[in-house]
């Protein structure tokens, strides 16, 4: 096999950051050499996945090869899911495996901080209080101590042009973090485990959509030979990664300007911004800038040698023959190990004083071990025969199993090399093996294998939820690695020689099979329990004061080797009885599934309770259970919950002769809470509207931003406001600008932009018609109902309606004015069409009695041919066109 297409078999196994999206081959190691000489690091910090400035990065890390990082203040936890049901903390697990996969393409790192994304915010004082300042601001420090970048980026101004109010905390703590890092008076290193002061040399603001403002401006389009695209289709292909935000935008070849401002510096002070060619103006981006930071001449010697060493490793590159590089880039893995620990044989160990020699020596060690296996042709591999093994967590009794490693080491190139030990990362239990002989090597196109047996304690989960988060602070301490290395929490630990040089290759234990459609598939190992016990829901309605008689299903999961006998007990409040209150089932091995229903009735009172679930089995007590967020462009994930379910018995009544047809939405899961509540329902396909028979429901609801996520629903909606028009009932929970579209909503609506919403969910609720049939039958609404709700009170918000709706209700944020369309209603021909932006769908899965309580009193609310608190004027006839159709009649602005 000619050496350069070995290359092109080598694969990134020891860089302690993501990967690039091209992790082999001529691409790979050509970038990885090139950036041997950059000991440079710029911060790039915003609030949400999705906010970072991908052509900025791009250009840094691909381009330049600067050592870039994007800090997210939020995980995206408050959004909305364009692909699946997933929100909360679960769409937080998919939005920061997206941003980990944008990573992967552009080259950065990924970091966080512990702020919850609690939803849309108005002002930096909203997000504030949500957020303690002092909290945000030392999570941001305590990244800034461990990356330690000489440039810092913000994407936000900190001031309200930045719209939402999460933007506008970014942009203020980034510049505070600039000045704060180095201040160990009011963040000593205890407030930042343990880290020491830094101090960033620059700190520029993202000018991309404010040219005019910029002091530097640099072309992201330029296009990379060696990558075969320019950096703003990188970048393009990075961003289009958030696809629960349906955020895929075009690759476009061609020059694309960005732009940044630089507001401080502690370099160049007092040369103009405007002079400025590059970001490192006035900084020494070489090894040579470390020489005064080390203390030993060996150190200083070795630092002096460094650029001729890259030099010379760079001009002897020839991507068709990469092993003809091995020896100088050797050479360089020697001069760094000499400065990071003076000469000592086990370079993995030492630490220097000064954090700047230690984070550049660890990245440099870093890119030189990785072009040294990619030039060698070394690929190493952990495998194991199935994908999940049973945690042996013996602090609560549970037995857990062993599962083999199996490790592969493949010399595809010229150079002999030896093998010298092996330990498994995350293992609990395992024989660790070093070579006897250390002259025992892998010859040139031969492999080395290793299989050991091994235990695993920890179950693989989202790190961050591993404990609750408290209020709107995850309470795990914000991280000082990057996100990708909590990935590798099951790895193997290779340590090699190549051309006589140490080098270690760290890589995660996958399962690698065969798939018969997605073919060759590698899936990290996911450490279980031997039993998982979950629940279909966490949060469940139940009618107050009524008889209740319902299924209560337990699934049970297992993780393990063995067939296990499972005893399932149903723990339950006064009032409510089971027809047993324990089950015993035989649950197989491996991934098998049982379910066990108990019939529940009986009696609640108004408030909540809470259904436990424990399953045991030899002795050992299983009270959590799992489920899976797997889509094809992020890891597969497993997301941990309390076996429990907290049941909401709520005062409600329900319209006679109710019969509902439900088209799911954005996000949707309201339609199975009013199951919960008796409403008769049946979900409906946007794709079989125009055969369906809608004449048989009582109300149809609409979900949220259902028209924007179903094109066929646009192209049945005239059928849908036919069965309006005929006496039927329609409800449409909000949507966006698409709403304004003619022909979707029977009569003419505006939207602002941005557009208007109430989001502190405690704002004061007015009633604008206390009579209205629609906030007394069934339910007499009360402010009570609007006690308890969750992130926000109403989104999207018309800014104008047309004089045929009715309102109810009026709400507004402080200091604004007061906003009428919560609820738009209005007849249309024979029936009724109600137009609602409350944030119902986050009420309900939520559990908060009075959402559910005013949902259900629309749902009713064309029911007895009345005038259903539709105001004083009939604003629809039963026949002609002016009926059929939406009607151009004058709009009435919202007070």
């Amino acid at each position: 096999m000619k050496p350069f297409f070995l290359a092109l078999v080598a694969v990134l196994v020891a860089a302690p950051r993501p990967s690039c999206a091209q992790e082999r081959g001529a691409v790979a190691l050509g970038e990885a050499v090139s950036g041997l000489g950059v000991t440079t690091r710029v911060l790039v910090i915003g609030a949400h996945p999705d906010d970072e400035d991908t052509r900025l990065i791009a250009w840094l890390a691909r381009g330049q090869h600067v050592e870039t990082a994007y800090l997210s203040l939020t995980r995206g936890d408050g959004g909305q899911n364009l692909l699946g049901n997933e929100l909360g903390e679960a769409l937080g697990v998919i939005r920061t495996q997206e941003l980990l996969a944008a990573r992967r393409i552009d080259g950065a790192e990924q970091y966080f901080t512990r702020a919850y994304d609690f939803g849309f915010s108005k002002s930096a004082a909203e997000s504030f209080a949500h957020w303690p300042h002092d909290s945000v601001l030392k999570d941001v420090v305590t990244v800034v101590r461990a990356f330690r970048p000489q440039v810092i980026v913000s994407v936000f101004t900190g001031t309200p042009r930045d719209g939402h109010g999460q933007h506008q905390v970014a942009g203020i703590v980034a510049r505070e973090a600039f000045d704060a890092a180095a201040d160990t008076v009011r963040f000593p290193r205890s407030t930042t485990q343990g880290l020491g002061p830094w101090t960033p040399s620059k700190f520029y603001r993202s000018a991309r959509f404010n040219g005019g403002t910029a002091t530097l401006a640099f072309n992201v389009g330029a296009y990379d030979w060696l990558l075969g695209k320019s950096y703003a289709e990188i970048a393009a292909q990075s961003r289009s990664q958030h696809k629960s935000q349906a955020f895929g935008v075009l690759q476009r070849m061609g020059a694309e300007m960005d732009y940044v401002r630089r507001e401080e510096s502690r370099v160049n002070a007092n040369v103009d911004p405007a002079s400025e060619r590059s970001l490192f103006d006035g900084i020494d981006t070489t090894w040579r800038r470390l020489i005064p930071l080390v203390s030993t001449a060996a150190q200083r010697a070795a630092l002096d040698s460094l650029p001729d060493a890259v030099r010379i490793a760079q001009e002897r590159l020839d991507l068709r023959n990469p092993s003809s590089d091995v020896a100088a880039l050797a050479r360089v893995k020697v001069l760094i190990d000499r400065v990071q620990c003076d000469g000592a044989r086990d370079a993995s160990s030492c630490r220097n004083a000064d954090p700047d020699v230690e984070r550049t020596l660890r990245e440099g060690e870093a890119r030189a071990s990785r072009a040294l296996q990619l030039a060698a042709g070394v690929t190493v591999e952990a495998t194991v025969d199935r994908g999940t093994v049973a945690s042996s967590d013996r602090a609560f009794g549970h037995t857990g199993d062993t599962i083999t490693v199996n490790l592969a080491v493949y010399n595809a190139g010229a150079t002999p090399v030896f093998v010298n030990g092996v330990t498994l990362a995350g293992a609990t239990a395992h024989t660790p093996w070093a070579a006897a002989d250390p002259s025992e090597q892998i010859a040139p196109d031969s492999m080395y294998r290793w299989s050991d047996v091994a235990t695993f304690d920890t179950i693989t989960q989202p790190w961050w939820l591993v404990t609750p988060r408290k209020g709107d602070m995850f309470t795990q301490p914000a991280s000082t690695t990057s996100e990708a290395e909590h990935e590798q929490a099951t790895a193997a630990v290779v340590r090699m020689r190549i051309a006589g040089v140490p080098v270690t290759a760290t890589v995660p234990i996958v399962h690698h099979y065969a798939e018969p459609v997605r073919g060759d598939v590698r899936e990290p190992l996911d450490v279980v329990p031997a039993v998982a016990v979950t629940l279909d829901r966490t949060v469940e309605y139940a009618p107050a004061n009524t008889a209740l008689d319902r299924n209560v299903s337990v699934h049970l999961r297992s993780g393990s080797v063995a067939s296990r006998t499972v005893a399932v007990a149903l723990r339950l409040p006064a009032g409510l009885r089971a027809d047993s209150s324990t089950r015993t089932v035989t649950l197989p091995a491996l991934g098998a599934t049982r379910t066990v229903t108990f019939r529940v009735s009986g009696h609640v009172r108004v408030g909540t309770d809470t259904i436990s679930v424990v399953a045991t089995t030899d002795g050992a007590h299983f009270t959590t259970g799992y489920i899976p967020i797997a889509y094809p462009h992020i890891t597969p994930q497993t997301l941990y919950r309390p076996s429990t379910i907290e049941l909401q018995a709520v005062d409600v009544k329900l319209p006679a002769h109710l019969n509902v047809g439900y088209i799911d939405g954005v996000g949707d899961n309201v339609a199975p809470m009013l199951r919960e509540l008796g409403v008769p329902l049946t979900e409906l396909d946007p794709s079989t509207l125009a055969t369906t028979d809608l004449s048989r429901f009582t109300t149809i609801v609409v979900g949220t931003r259902a028209y924007a996520s179903h094109p066929e629903l646009i192209a049945s909606n005239g059928r849908l406001l036919d069965y309006v028009r005929r006496g039927g009932t329609m409800v449409v929970q909000y949507g966006q600008y698409e709403m304004t579209r003619p022909g979707i909503l029977p009569y003419p609506i505006t939207l602002s932009r941005p557009a208007a919403r109430v989001t502190d969910e405690n704002a004061p609720v007015r009633v604008l018609k206390p009579d209205s049939p629609l906030l007394n039958t069934p339910n007499r609404i009360t402010p009570q109902d609007f006690v308890g709700w969750v992130q926000e009170r109403s989104v999207y918000m018309p800014s104008t309606f047309d004089s045929h709706y009715s309102t109810v209700l009026s709400m507004n944020d402080p200091g604004e004015p007061p906003n009428d369309a919560a609820i738009l209603i209005a007849r249309y021909g024979q029936g009724t069409y109600l137009y609602t932006t409350l944030a119902l769908f986050r009420q309900l899965p939520a559990g908060v009695p009075g959402g559910a309580r005013i949902f259900v009193n629309l749902l009713g609310a064309g029911s007895g041919k009345r005038d259903s608190g539709l105001g004083t004027r009939d604003s629809g006839t039963a026949s002609g066109d002016d009926a059929a159709s939406p009607r151009a009649a004058p709009e009435s602005r919202v007070p």
